[in-house]
C-alpha cells in the first residue's frame, strides 16, 4: 500500500511537471517564430508581439485569482480546469489563420497556464510529505527554469523544420494525456478555506497587475518616459493602493495580506523576486555580449547559453534533497551568495576576456540559481497554513513572472543606455 502511495506520488509529480513546463514553455518558445508568424498572419512586427505580451500579461492579472479559488473550490480541481483551458488555447492557436482568434486563443491558453501555476505547488505540498517536498519543489523548479530558458531554441527547431502552428499543437496530444492522467490519479484535495471569491479585489488586482505589465513591456519601445507608459503606471499605482486599502476591509479577501506578517515567507518572496531580476537581465545581455562583442556565430551563442539550464537542471533537484535533510535556510544563504559572486564576475568582462572566464562565471551564477530556487520554493509553501497554499503558490508564480519582466525591462534599458552613450 505504501509502494502505491508512493509511486502515485510521483506520477501527480510527473503531471504537474509536465503543466508546468509548457505553460513557462509557452512564453518564450514563440518569439523566435514571430516573423514568420507576421508574414503569415499579415500583420506588422510590432503587432505580432501581442501574441507573447498578450500570454504573459494574462497569467499575471489572473494567477493570483484562481490561486485564491484553488484554496476555496480545490487545488486540483483548478489545476484540471486550467490545464484542460490551456490545452484547448493551444489548439486553437495551431488551427486558426486569423490574427484577431490567435489573441483570443492565446488569452485562454494563458487563463489556462495561470490556473496550473497558481495550483501546482500547493499540490505538492499537500501530496509529499516534509521529508521529499523539497526534492518534488526542486524537480518543479527545474521545469519552470527549463521552460524559460530553451523555449527560443526549441522553437527554432520547430519552425525550421515545419510550420509555425506547430509550436502550439505539440502542446496537444501532450495536454491531453496529462489531463487524462490527472483526472485519475489527482486526489480531490481540501477545500479548507471558506468564503467566496473577492470579486471587487479581482478587479482592482488586475488594473494593477496588466498595465504595469504592459507598461514594462510597452516602455521597453516606447520608451519609459512616454505620456501613455507614464498613464499606465500610474493607473496601477492607484489601483494598487486602492486594492490594499479594500483587502484590508473585507472579510473574504483575494489576499489576506497577513499573509506577508510571516516575515520568513515575505523574505523569500522578495529573494525570489531579485533572483530572477538578476537572472533574466543576465540572459537577456549575453547574447548581446556574445556575438556583437566576442565575435560569435549565434549557434556558438546558442551552446554557451545552455550551459546555465543544464547546470540548473542537475543542481535544483539535489539541492531540493539536501533541503529535506539539513534544511532550506543554508542552502538559499549560500546559493544567493553563489548568484551575486557570479554577477559580480559577469561585470568584470570586457572585449578581452576568455571563453573560459565567461563558462566559469555563468557556471557559478547557475548553480547558485541551482541552490537557491529549490530551498527557497519550499519555505515559502511550508510557512504557510494549509488553506492558504493556492494563494502562496500563486503569488510565487507572480513575482517570477514579474521578476522576469523586470529583469528583461532593466536589460532593454541598460543596452540602450550604453548603445547611446557610444553613439554620443
Amino acid at each position: 500500500m505504501e509502494n502505491s502511495q508512493n509511486r502515485s506520488r510521483w506520477i501527480i509529480l510527473i503531471i504537474v511537471i509536465t503543466s508546468t513546463f509548457m505553460s513557462t514553455l509557452d512564453g518564450s518558445i514563440v518569439n523566435v517564430a514571430l516573423p514568420k508568424m507576421a508574414i503569415a498572419l499579415g500583420v506588422t512586427t510590432s503587432t505580432i508581439q501581442l501574441v507573447v505580451t498578450s500570454y504573459l500579461i494574462i497569467i499575471a492579472g489572473t494567477v493570483l485569482i484562481f490561486g485564491r479559488l484553488g484554496d476555496i473550490l480545490g487545488k486540483t480541481k483548478m489545476f484540471k480546469f486550467g490545464l484542460g483551458l490551456f490545452t484547448l488555447g493551444s489548439l486553437l492557436c495551431g488551427i486558426t489563420g486569423s490574427f484577431p482568434v490567435l489573441i483570443i486563443a492565446r488569452v485562454i491558453q494563458a487563463i489556462g497556464a495561470a490556473g496550473t501555476m497558481a495550483n501546482s505547488q500547493g499540490i505538492i505540498t499537500e501530496v509529499f510529505p516534509t521529508n521529499e517536498r523539497g526534492k518534488a519543489l526542486g524537480l518543479t523548479g527545474t521545469a519552470v527554469a527549463l521552460g524559460s530558458l530553451v523555449g527560443p531554441g526549441l522553437g527554432g527547431l520547430i519552425v525550421g523544420s515545419s510550420r509555425w502552428e506547430f509550436i502550439f499543437l505539440i502542446n496537444v496530444p501532450i495536454g491531453l494525456l496529462s489531463l487524462f492522467f490527472s483526472l485519475k490519479l489527482l486526489p480531490i484535495g481540501h477545500t479548507s478555506a471558506r468564503g467566496r471569491l473577492d470579486g471587487i479585489g479581482a478587479i482592482l488586482f488586475m488594473f494593477f497587475v496588466i498595465p504595469l505589465f504592459v507598461a514594462l513591456s510597452q516602455g521597453l519601445s516606447r520608451g519609459f518616459t512616454d505620456p501613455y507608459i507614464l498613464f499606465g503606471f500610474a493607473v496601477s499605482a492607484i489601483s494598487f493602493i486602492t486594492f490594499i486599502l479594500v483587502e484590508r476591509k473585507r472579510e473574504d479577501p483575494l489576499l489576506q495580506l497577513k499573509i506577508f506578517e510571516n516575515k520568513l515567507f515575505s523574505l523569500s518572496i522578495f529573494c525570489g523576486y531579485i533572483t530572477f531580476v538578476a537572472i533574466f537581465c543576465s540572459n537577456i545581455i549575453q547574447p548581446f555580449y556574445l556575438q556583437n562583442v566576442m565575435a560569435f556565430s549565434p549557434q556558438q551563442t546558442g551552446l554557451i547559453l545552455m550551459i546555465y539550464p543544464l547546470i540548473l537542471t542537475v543542481v535544483a533537484p539535489i539541492s531540493g534533497s539536501l533541503s529535506d535533510k539539513i534544511g532550506s535556510e543554508i542552502l538559499t544563504f549560500i546559493g544567493l551568495v553563489l548568484v551575486s559572486l557570479g554577477l559580480l564576475f559577469m561585470s568584470s568582462l570586457s572585449e578581452h576576456s576568455t571563453v573560459l572566464s565567461l563558462v566559469l562565471f555563468s557556471a557559478t551564477m547557475s548553480v547558485g540559481m541551482g541552490l537557491f530556487q529549490s530551498p527557497n520554493n519550499s519555505l515559502i509553501m511550508s510557512t504557510v497554513a494549509r488553506d492558504k497554499l493556492g494563494i502562496a503558490g500563486s503569488i510565487n508564480a507572480l513575482i517570477r513572472n514579474l521578476g522576469m519582466v523586470s529583469g528583461i525591462a532593466l536589460a532593454t534599458t541598460l543596452l540602450y543606455s550604453r548603445m547611446s552613450s557610444k553613439i554620443g
